[in-house]
């Protein structure tokens, strides 16, 4: 038989069963990937070694208490992770504010001054930031100005062009007038959050799309949402019950220990108990453990994933035996604290108050012992809120995620692969691909309706309901 007497077989085969996918990796990107597989009909499996779904994004118990590993946040303009909560029935436990409204508490302020609010109006881009820029009252009359400007001058900002990946946003922001008192009290309030990252750290290119697409793209764009529940009752729980129900093979505790390709065009995932044959193979885990994962000659430059560097996250957690706090959440300046948010009610805790610190790009603190964390932070606390001077610290514990993000760094864009690799059958899927947007929950769901897609495009199954995905994102 000659190969193409084979191909013509090997298709025909293919046309008269279902079509198959393994995803490794059972964090949002894999989730999005094999839920949207198996909405076209692909009988999926999908393989976590974790005992949990969720990947970074999970709970975990401590007593009574339900814990998540670190707070996290989404905007209205998410709109992949607005579809991945809808998919599981979950947008009910994770609702957005009606209209943005950030509280600011500087701790060196003069009584009176303390408090700032960024937020909106209904008012169209830029003019619905115009009322609260003018009030906020962290930053000089001439400050508010030259932001002003600033701002406009980066709503110009081309994003698809490459040469800002390789640009420093600090280095830009002052270029454009910015004191370093406003990169502090404005641009890296929210920059630091969103991409783990100060400015003087931030590739421009990650830092433009974050500041046009959430705050100058339109009005109601950066009004926030965050889970009402543990996030392991939206990513683990109810993420388990829509891959059943949409047929999905779900298996944990499982690691993958290798991938080949046969020479029909099909692969193998090889994990300890079994081998998976299957017509696609999508990677949906962090970029070092795909590197080791890729076989040989499936990227031209295989070693750019171990190039991508990555960015810590800290998360001080704060147990007291009365109410501190009486808003949802609210920002620091003038202090170590950067976002503080009530997880009280999330937690199940019924008496008292639980506070979780969120502190990005936290190199310097990332490995310090509980005991200095909570010799510094302790007293933070009582200076940005004097409702705990004469609280009882019931609690205090900290969670470390050392690898919690891609550093993203000037250059860091090149270096972020697409869905597709040269192996036809073999995709890669997670928030360090290349999305467009800083390592988020957003960009882990996108990155799977990419692959979800590419994998689709090649089986030659529909993809009508990805395709109005994208053109709502």
């Amino acid at each position: 038989m000659n190969d193409t007497t084979q191909d013509e077989g090997h298709d025909a085969d293919r046309r008269s069963r279902p079509a198959t996918a393994v995803v490794v990796g059972g964090g949002l990107a894999g989730i999005t990937t094999a839920l949207a597989l198996a909405d076209s009909g692909v009988r999926v499996t999908l393989v976590e070694g974790r005992p949990r779904l969720g990947g970074l994004a999970f709970s975990f118990q401590r007593g009574a208490l339900t814990v998540d590993n670190g707070q996290h946040v989404y905007l209205r303009c998410c709109t992949a992770y607005r579809w991945f909560l809808d998919r599981v029935d979950g947008a009910g436990l994770a609702p957005l504010q009606d209209r943005l409204d950030v509280p600011v508490l500087d701790a060196e302020a003069k009584p009176g001054r303390r408090l700032g609010r960024i937020g909106r109006t209904a008012l169209p881009v830029p003019l619905h930031l115009a009322k609260s820029l003018a009030t906020y009252p962290h930053l000089s009359l001439a400050e508010r100005a030259r932001v002003g400007r600033a701002a406009l001058a980066l709503k110009g900002l081309d994003l698809a062009d490459p040469a800002l990946d390789a640009q420093n946003f600090g280095t830009w922001l002052a270029a454009h007038g910015q004191s370093e008192r406003a990169i502090e009290a404005l641009w890296d309030l929210v920059g630091v959050a969103t991409l783990n990252a100060v400015a003087g750290d931030a590739s421009l290119g990650l830092a433009a799309m974050v500041f046009k697409t959430g705050l100058l793209s339109d009005p109601g764009a950066a009004d926030i949402g965050w889970a009402r529940v543990p996030l392991g009752e939206l990513h683990d729980r109810l993420a388990r019950k829509a891959l059943d129900s949409a047929g999905v093979r779900t298996e944990l505790r499982t690691r993958v220990t290798s991938i080949s390709q046969h020479g029909n065009g099909r692969w193998s995932v090889q994990v300890p108990s079994e081998t998976l044959d299957t017509d696609a193979v999508v990677l949906a885990v962090p970029q070092r453990e795909a590197h080791d994962l890729l076989p040989e000659g499936t990227l031209d430059a295989p070693e750019q994933l171990l190039a991508i560097g990555t960015a810590p996250i800290l998360n001080i957690h704060v147990v007291y035996d009365r109410k501190v706090l009486s808003r949802p959440f609210f920002a620091a300046l003038g202090s170590p604290v950067q976002w503080v948010f009530d997880r009280t009610e999330a937690s199940g805790l019924s008496d008292g108050q639980y506070l979780a610190l969120s502190q990005s790009a936290a190199q310097d603190e990332i490995d310090a012992p509980v005991s200095a964390l909570r010799e510094r932070y302790l007293p933070e606390l009582e200076r940005l809120l004097p409702g705990t001077r004469e609280a009882e610290v019931r609690d205090f514990f900290v969670t470390r995620e050392r690898t919690a993000t891609f550093a993203p760094t000037p250059g860091v864009g090149r270096l972020r692969p697409g869905a597709r690799t040269k192996a036809p059958g073999l995709y890669l899927a997670g928030a360090w691909t290349a999305t467009g947007w800083p390592a988020t929950m957003e960009s882990a769901v996108r990155s799977g309706v990419s692959a979800a897609d590419a994998a689709l495009s090649a089986l030659g199954r529909p993809r009508d309901h990805l395709l109005e995905l994208e053109e709502a994102a």
